[in-house]
């Protein structure tokens, strides 16, 4: 299992584009549901900054995520919309509590 927390900030003017971005993957994501993938987004108070909490069951394969075309399109232009990162860090679970439930 592969757990995995993106952050990154936007320019401002693109904060709203990248959220409609994302509302628009968990659409399909909920449509698709794929199997092995938990998938939680967030953006933070000072409203251009973004975390992205990944998690992979099997980490041999490449994420479920990235076979979403919505995610493939919040993907495209990124480069362009952020203003910081991304950083990517792996998680080392210690413990969670309903976090990543089914």
């Amino acid at each position: 299992m592969n757990q995995q927390l993106i952050r990154y900030t936007t320019k401002p003017e693109h904060a709203a584009q990248n959220e409609e971005l994302i509302r628009a993957v968990y659409e399909q994501l909920r449509q698709d549901r794929p199997e092995g993938l938990r998938y939680a987004a967030f953006r933070l108070s000072d409203g251009v900054t973004f975390l992205h909490l990944v998690q992979n069951e099997d980490s041999d394969k490449p994420s479920p995520l990235l076979a979403v075309k919505a995610f493939g399109e919040f993907q495209e232009g990124l480069a362009e919309r952020r203003a910081e990162g991304p950083s990517r860090d792996e998680l080392i679970p210690i413990g969670s509590y309903r976090v990543f439930d089914a």
